[in-house]
């Protein structure tokens, strides 16, 4: 990487409002580096935090509050904000191409844009699926499914795809949802069936006393639960999985595999099998130095871990070690994120369930309050913040 400590000012371009890029955001207005110019480039003006999903599903949440408000947060902490999307990079002139065909230079870049869901393998997926990535094309559409349910002779066969921890509390969160407004419809709550559908087990990742308490919460939610049921095709009134089972659905929720963005392809960097950029442990990408490279959207080859919204919430504090080195001349040192770290899962009736390694667990509404608090905690961090420093 060229020296920056003796040049002018350097100008660092955060590509995409994510969990990560936003933390450097408020850290370097708290602590300012007066050679840094920061510019925020990103097509969505509002960011969600992932965290909070569920909870927004379920009705516990309004949309506003699992959302920063970019504009904002760019007023607030003195960064330039672009409204546009990215669709390449010049590397070797060290430019962002942008879709409307302008350009961006950079000193330094780093890349937080997530993942989008990677439907190629299903077929109908496109028509009849509602991906839970990105975020705020789900919300949309899960307005839409809503007012469906509604009516009379609506969808009321629900199936959700994929056995991890996000399809978990998408499963739930659906049944708190009805089982809150429905009676407001008119509709018996117990008319709708819901059944969760997955390939590789329920939460895989979990341990085996996690995996007890979510298969008897679910029994006790009334929502099934299909294993070995990997999904091929999607209709208006099924799910067909690969050794030719059919399962009744009207409406179907897809948390399944996910990749990055694919222009990303386009930009020479070393790439892993999900489209996410190749990074080393300092999270700058593989054969670019000045390119660093966060959250979903990157895979650290060293140590990958799984795309969590709790990673990139901690690569936030290391990114922004990392930039302070840079700038002043020093190594920068290496992230090395937690091997055993503690998931939430919320059951949408007041309660959730916690895990973490090979034997933890524990359920109950003090795991809910927990939870909440946590995810209350990271949005304080944004909206404290702006209330502060805005004029």
């Amino acid at each position: 990487m060229t020296d920056l400590r003796d040049a002018g000012p350097v100008d660092l371009i955060l590509v995409g409002g994510g969990h990560t890029n936003v933390q450097v955001m408020t850290a370097f207005a708290r602590q300012p580096e007066p050679r840094l110019r920061l510019t925020l480039v990103t097509d969505r003006l509002t960011t969600p935090y992932s965290g909070m999903l569920p909870g927004c599903v379920a009705g516990l949440y309004a949309v506003e509050e699992m959302h920063i408000d970019l504009a904002r947060l760019a007023r607030a902490t003195g960064t330039r904000l672009i409204h546009a999307a990215a669709i390449g990079l010049d590397r070797s002139g060290k430019r962002l191409l942008l879709a409307d065909g302008a350009t961006i230079s950079y000193d330094l870049l780093s890349l937080n844009v997530g993942i989008a869901p990677d439907l190629s393998g299903i077929e109908g997926a496109d028509r009849h699926g509602i991906p839970v990535k990105p975020i705020s094309g789900f919300l949309t559409r899960l307005d839409a499914l809503l007012k469906a349910l509604q009516k009379p002779d609506g969808p009321r066969r629900i199936a959700i795809v994929g056995g991890g921890a996000a399809g978990v509390e998408l499963a739930f969160a659906m049944r708190a949802r009805l089982n809150r407004e429905a009676p407001g419809w008119g509709i018996d709550p117990a008319s709708f069936d819901l059944v969760l559908a997955s390939a590789e087990g329920l939460v895989p990742a979990l341990n085996d006393s996690v995996r007890r308490k979510v298969e008897a919460a679910l029994a006790r939610h009334r929502i099934g639960f299909v294993s070995d049921f990997r999904v091929v095709a999607i209709t208006a009134r099924s799910l067909r999985a690969q050794d030719g089972r059919e399962l009744p659905a009207d409406a179907v929720l897809l948390s399944t595999d996910a990749r990055a963005p694919s222009w990303l392809a386009g930009t020479g960097l070393p790439l892993a099998k999900d489209g996410s950029v190749e990074t080393r442990e300092t999270l700058q990408a593989l054969g670019d130095d000045a390119i660093f490279a966060v959250g979903d959207c990157a895979t650290v080859v060293a140590d990958p871990r799984p795309k969590a919204g709790v990673f990139a919430v901690r690569q936030g504090p290391a990114l922004v070690r990392g930039l302070r080195a840079v700038l002043g001349g020093e190594p920068i040192p290496r992230h090395q994120p937690q091997r055993e770290f503690l998931t939430l899962l919320m059951t949408g009736d007041g309660s959730a369930i916690a895990g973490r390694g090979t034997w933890f667990s524990l359920e109950g509404r003090l795991v809910w309050r927990w939870k909440d608090w946590i995810d209350r905690r990271f949005m304080a961090m944004f909206s404290e913040f702006d209330r502060d420093r805005t004029p």
